[in-house]
């Protein structure tokens, strides 16, 4: 059967629509707002995002929900209350190759009501081969799980300080583009920076790490303040002696 030319012509407008709306749907799914994923996050489902942009603050603390609940400055104060607010997350969480767009924020502290928001993580934590484009902030936070930020290239201004991983951690080849602070974080099961890049200063005063500590590669463009720090219970500078290849 011979198809006429405007036919032909019909056919291939056709499938040129057809294309284009399934190219409007691929760039829709590619962008995910931060609202969507906390929503899914009080409903008890994982969170596994792979290939896309997530747009608005990320707050793992939940503290524009909690806010209006809590009593106000001077009555906890007075009474000699706890300004601290903890949220568990006790659902997966896996980001791969992802950009955040704006703030993820496990860690917030309020000026106005005084109160400090933390978020801690119940389960596995992934954020491999991500970008984050303005804060990570995860001062306070407990990893109960196994935490991978990996590959990750961190932007702004990045925060693990007192942060605690009771399982292996790994930073390995990420990429710091300000200041990060590791001050007082603590790591009992192994941390890897294996070819981590810190452009500015990295911070790991008071830091305690034990089992495998893989600075292999490791490079810091600025200072290390190690003060205190101790690696399986010796100084940085003594673990770095003892530990020469």
């Amino acid at each position: 059967m011979e198809i006429s030319t405007s036919q032909s012509t019909k056919i291939r407008i056709a499938m040129l629509v057809l294309f284009s709306l399934f190219l409007l749907r691929a760039f829709a799914q590619k962008t995910v707002t931060s609202a969507q994923i906390m929503k899914d996050i009080r409903e008890g489902k994982d969170i596994t995002y792979e290939n896309v942009t997530i747009s608005g603050d990320l707050d793992f603390t939940y503290m524009a929900d909690k806010m209006p609940d809590l009593p106000k400055k001077s009555k906890w104060w007075n009474n000699g209350g706890n300004n601290t607010v903890e949220e568990s997350i006790d659902v997966m969480i896996s980001f791969r190759n992802c950009t955040f767009k704006d703030d993820v924020l496990a860690y917030i502290h309020d000026d106005r009501s005084g109160y400090t928001f933390i978020a801690d993580f119940d389960k596995n934590v992934t954020f491999k081969s991500c970008e984050f484009q303005q804060n990570a902030m995860f001062k306070y936070s407990d990893f109960d799980g196994r935490a991978d930020f990996s590959n990750t290239k961190f932007q702004r201004e990045t925060t693990f300080k007192y942060a605690e991983f009771d399982e292996k951690a790994d930073f390995s080849n990420t990429f710091f583009e300000d200041d990060a602070t590791f001050k007082y974080a603590q790591f009992d099961e192994g941390v890897s920076f294996k070819s981590a890049i810190f452009e500015e200063s990295w911070n790991i005063k008071y830091m305690k790490a034990r089992g495998d500590f893989d600075i292999s590669g490791l490079e810091v463009r600025d200072d290390i303040d190690a003060k205190y720090t101790k690696i399986n219970g010796e100084s940085f500078t003594s673990y770095l002696i003892n530990n020469r290849n």
